[in-house]
């Protein structure tokens, strides 16, 4: 029997995956129709990304699952129509950008590459960075993406710790958890990688209090949610030295207004949410295997837990 897939993705996004998709279902032994438009009690699959116009899931009686284009949810998960099983989006190619993302601008950091790019013609400024052994590092949020970051920074040599809100255990990570281990985690980072979901207990997590823990002169690097850092307090920590320069590649609006104050701050990097994106290639795999699962009466991967937000 033939499945319908509803492409449920914004504009132009079927035109993307429908060859890598189709050739993915067909190794996955899969019939199906691909449709960007189909009576909604013939679906039997919803692929989504909050691009869609689709904000009301009540009258797809038969999908059997919304699989997210997206690693984050959090712009569909507290969706009240949405009664159907919920994927996000956990592909090789996105992690891998991540790590990549992550990796180069740890090591700018560490290696005090702006000032090199920056410099003035003569300025022979010969100071030799620590080894990577000597320098701190403290990633936030310790799920797929984070754990990935943090193996990938140890393994480059640098002393890594990371936090999640429940106990992890990684190896060469030092990993903490809970209220007491965010202050030792903060307290002990010289570069900082935020990689928390957007729940309520996230928001403005780096605020005022949390910024005056990390020692003088830290670095943040933001690849993971707007949300996580309360914009004023992180302008005031760049402004007093607190913080000596923040890159950062999500925003509370995207795109980031040409007016906002972090376009035009001197400690402040800003990249156009680059970090990780999915790859239609990568990411039709990991769709197809899913497929493949629920209809071979197997448990859907990445299912989104509903009562924490991811």
């Amino acid at each position: 029997m033939s499945l319908t897939l509803l492409f449920a993705a914004g504009p132009g996004t079927l035109d993307e995956y429908h060859a890598p998709l189709r050739m993915a279902l067909s190794d996955e032994g899969l019939d199906a129709d691909l449709t960007d438009s189909a009576p909604p009690e013939s679906v039997d699959y919803i692929i989504y990304a909050p691009a869609s116009p689709l904000q009301d899931f009540t009258p797809f009686t038969r999908a059997k699952a919304v699989l997210s284009l997206w690693a984050g949810v959090e712009r569909i998960v507290s969706n009240t129509t949405l009664t159907q099983p919920l994927a996000r989006m956990v592909d090789p190619a996105l992690t891998q950008g991540m790590v990549d993302y992550v990796c180069g601008h740890v090591l700018r950091y560490h290696l005090g590459m702006d000032a090199h790019i920056t410099a003035r013609p003569g300025a022979w400024d010969a100071e030799v960075p620590p080894l990577a052994t000597e320098r701190r590092v403290t990633v936030l949020g310790l799920g797929a993406l984070g754990q990935a970051c943090a193996q990938a920074l140890a393994g480059l040599g640098f002393a890594v710790t990371g936090w999640s809100s429940t106990p992890k255990d990684l190896d060469a990570i030092a990993c903490m958890h809970g209220a007491d281990g965010l202050k030792a985690a903060l307290q002990g980072a010289e570069i900082l990688v935020t990689l928390l979901p957007d729940t309520p207990q996230t928001e403005n997590l780096l605020d005022a209090r949390t910024l005056a823990l990390l020692p003088k002169g830290a670095r943040i690097l933001n690849p993971g949610r707007g949300t996580l850092i309360e914009d004023e307090a992180l302008l005031a920590a760049l402004d007093s030295g607190q913080i000596g320069h923040a890159t950062l590649d999500v925003f509370r609006t995207e795109p980031l207004p040409a007016t906002h104050p972090y376009w035009h701050h001197p400690r402040v990097t800003v990249t156009p949410h680059i970090a990780a994106a999915t790859r239609a290639e990568s990411a039709a795999r990991v769709l197809a295997r899913n497929i493949a699962r629920v209809e071979a009466g197997e448990p859907l991967l990445h299912e989104v837990a509903r009562a924490r937000g991811y």
